[in-house]
């Protein structure tokens, strides 16, 4: 068998920067303990498996992989496979319609394409479902898994706490940025606390004050194989979410530019967006950039 795959960098202008991800455009006959075997050889935070639809009316159906579990939904890998299936121009022989609507576990993703002139630039996805916020994980637990002490943690505005939408994060304000950039996560703390049934894995964030980005953060997620990763759609789109929820104002639009990925020399941009009406976020969306880098074709026997 022999399958076509691209690799992209998402949420960055520049190859070598943002999050790279792996696509593989014609996914059909897999089984998942295949995908799972080609993700861990990919050995990249995500990679995604492009397979027909069950509707027609959608695009593709899309699956995501970590390198030792799948994921419901996750952000930079669909802006990047809705670019890659909308570079190419088709998938399964259909021409690839703005917007694109992938079919994954946690539903119907819909994403609008970002075009400069003619040629596709990146993409902006809406979160598949209504934001969520959890119960609170105590400050000696994020301390302890992200190696940093319990005072630099920023309660201020919020505890650290569990929120979704589709899937599960911890976030956690820090105080400064030496502590974001002494951070890094402990595996045996996230197993013993924070395990994967529960949480994906841990947001870090504050505010910024550099002319790029309003929000630096760093994502860590050690038991699915990625300790920590450059930019993380799925989390940011739940962020946005969060300090909108957190306003005082019943009615708002919100918008933030997050940078990720700084800290490990891939630096990445994200452009996050959250409606708020009559006190309930309504919307959230996260968008960014991507740039192509490879094409190959992988054999299997």
């Amino acid at each position: 068998m022999k399958l076509r795959f691209m690799t992209v960098d998402v949420f960055t202008a520049r190859q070598f920067g943002g999050n790279p991800l792996a696509v593989i455009v014609n996914a059909e006959g897999l089984e998942t303990g295949q995908m799972q075997d080609i993700a861990a050889e990919f050995n990249l935070s995500e990679t995604t498996f492009v397979l027909p639809p069950s509707e027609p009316s959608n695009t593709a159906q899309v699956r995501i992989f970590t390198p030792r579990a799948e994921l419901p939904f996750a952000g930079h890998p669909n802006i990047g496979t809705a670019f890659v299936l909308a570079t190419l121009g088709e998938t399964y022989g259909r021409a690839v319609a703005d917007p694109v609507v992938f079919e994954e576990k946690a539903g119907l993703v819909e994403i609008d394409l970002l075009k400069e002139g003619d040629a596709i630039a990146g993409a902006r996805l809406a979160a598949p479902q209504a934001f969520v916020r959890g119960e609170e994980i105590p400050l000696d637990v994020i301390a302890a898994a992200c190696s940093i002490d319990a005072n630099d943690i920023e309660t201020t505005r919020h505890q650290p706490c569990i929120a979704a939408s589709g899937i599960p994060w911890v976030f956690a304000e820090v105080k400064t940025r030496a502590a974001l950039a002494a951070a890094g996560p402990r595996g045996d703390v996230f197993a013993e606390h924070l395990p994967v049934d529960q949480v994906t894995g841990i947001h870090l964030y504050l505010p910024s004050d550099e002319a790029e980005a309003d929000i630096q953060c760093r994502v860590f997620a050690p038991l699915h194989g990625v300790p920590e990763d450059p930019a993380t759609g799925s989390a940011n789109v739940i962020l946005i979410g969060l300090l909108a929820s957190l306003r005082p104002e019943t009615d708002l639009t919100l918008t933030k530019t997050i940078a990720q990925g700084v800290d490990m020399g891939r630096p990445s941009l994200l452009h996050a967006e959250a409606e708020k009406r009559d006190g309930a976020v309504t919307g959230m969306w996260i968008g960014g950039a991507c740039v192509r880098v490879m094409d190959g074709t992988l054999h299997l026997d």
